[in-house]
């Protein structure tokens, strides 16, 4: 994903250009370092005490240059409007945040009033058009069948949550103004791996079959996760 994400920066943005990034459940702060490490300036929002004490503690370690260009605000990616002004960011990430918001249209409007006019809005969530692929590759017959008409389902923490199809966030997107740009899948071959699982030994390899995959049909409509990405207009 970090992958595909750099890439629609470089071809949105000139090379060398620092950029203002707001991200939205910025969870141990990945993304966030990772593009201050690039010299971009950084804005993670996060509400969950346990992933804002990892982030802080990653950020600590951090050369004092990058922690300059981060900034960490605890608070709820719905109440963007309380915390930031309209049309403040460049980039404004929020992944692996839908799937707990029951009702998100509110939430993905907040996040385009973010964007600055051409701003980039970066979306990672789960796959509905594809749920019962994770059981099914399994051997769950019963939560295959189920998965096939629903949106909900069961993460691997146990947690109740829900599913998004990329014809209602594409619709979704065209309404608030940063209609979808372009997208792919995240994790059409690895989905299955365990929690912890060590990279093989041709981790390279297997990045570079993912990210194939990750933008080729039919491939990317099976996969696990959806990237999406628009731009405001």
């Amino acid at each position: 994903m970090a992958r595909q994400l750099d890439e629609q920066i470089v071809g949105r943005y000139p090379v060398g250009q620092r950029l203002r990034v707001l991200d939205v459940g910025m969870g141990q702060g990945t993304q966030a370092l990772r593009l201050a490490r690039a010299g971009h300036q950084v804005t993670g929002l996060e509400q969950d005490e346990t992933m804002l004490s990892v982030a802080r503690r990653a950020l600590a370690a951090e050369p004092e240059g990058i922690r300059g260009r981060v900034r960490i605000v605890e608070g709820d990616g719905r109440e963007t409007g309380v915390h930031f002004l309209p049309g403040s960011f460049d980039v404004v990430l929020c992944h692996g945040v839908l799937m707990y918001v029951e009702e998100p249209d509110a939430l993905l409007a907040g996040l385009a009033r973010m964007l600055a006019p051409g701003g980039l809005l970066s979306l990672l969530v789960r796959n509905a058009d594809a749920l019962a692929m994770r059981p099914g590759l399994g051997g769950d017959w019963a939560t295959t069948l189920a998965s096939f008409d629903t949106t909900a389902y069961t993460n691997r923490l146990g947690l109740d949550v829900r599913a998004d199809r990329l014809t209602t966030l594409t619709d979704a997107l065209a309404g608030i103004g940063a209609p979808l740009h372009a997208w792919y899948g995240v994790r059409v071959f690895t989905d299955t791996a365990g929690d912890g699982a060590p990279l093989p030994a041709d981790a390279e390899t297997m990045l570079a079959a993912e990210e194939r995959a990750g933008r080729t049909d039919p491939y990317r409509q099976v996969a696990a996760l959806l990237h999406l990405c628009g731009v405001r207009g």
